[in-house]
């Protein structure tokens, strides 16, 4: 099953997604961390997941970049992917990254996580209603994301969107 959950900055994204998947998948967990620890915000964001991670059972890997070549030790009940929307930026602007390429990377990455659990939560970002014009590369950045969100939608057995710390059922069905 692929659930994917979307929401602005500081929504409760991350806490309803890890919420969703301790509800379906009862106990081998894998957290999948994308976030490279880039400066003091990026490891007080980090400390602050994983105390929200503490004593739930997750088994955590660091994996910025190439989701599709991640060797696993096991198969997991439950997969949670924190977060799209930092891969693709690893993916698009890193060195070794997928350049170009990061959108059928990650789709090819996600599909390979799929066939190791049998639940995948997949958290992304709203960061579509702004209205600014952004210098191209960043611009590139924004529609990549959406397509790869209407990708995971489409795909997605649930879908939803946390909007003020309120989970909102966007597609699928509740408890799906």
């Amino acid at each position: 099953m692929l659930i994917l959950v979307t929401g602005g900055a500081a929504s409760g994204k991350s806490a309803h997604a890890e919420r969703l998947l301790c509800e379906c998948a009862l106990s081998s967990r894998l957290y999948l961390a994308t976030m490279q620890p880039f400066g003091a915000a990026a490891q007080a964001r980090i400390a602050r997941h994983r105390a929200l991670r503490e004593g739930k059972g997750f088994e955590t890997v660091e994996c910025p970049l190439g989701l599709q070549n991640l060797s696993l030790s096991q198969r997991y009940d439950g997969i949670l992917l924190e977060d799209l929307g930092n891969l693709l930026a690893n993916e698009r602007f890193a060195p070794e990254g997928a350049g170009d390429a990061a959108f059928g990377s990650i789709l090819a990455g996600i599909a390979h996580l799929q066939d190791c659990c049998e639940t995948l939560v997949v958290v992304t970002d709203e960061i579509f209603s702004d209205g600014l014009d952004y210098p191209p590369e960043t611009a590139r950045y924004i529609r990549d994301l959406a397509a790869l969100n209407r990708a995971l939608a489409v795909r997605a057995e649930a879908v939803y969107e946390s909007v003020c710390g309120i989970l909102l059922l966007l597609k699928g069905e509740k408890n799906a």
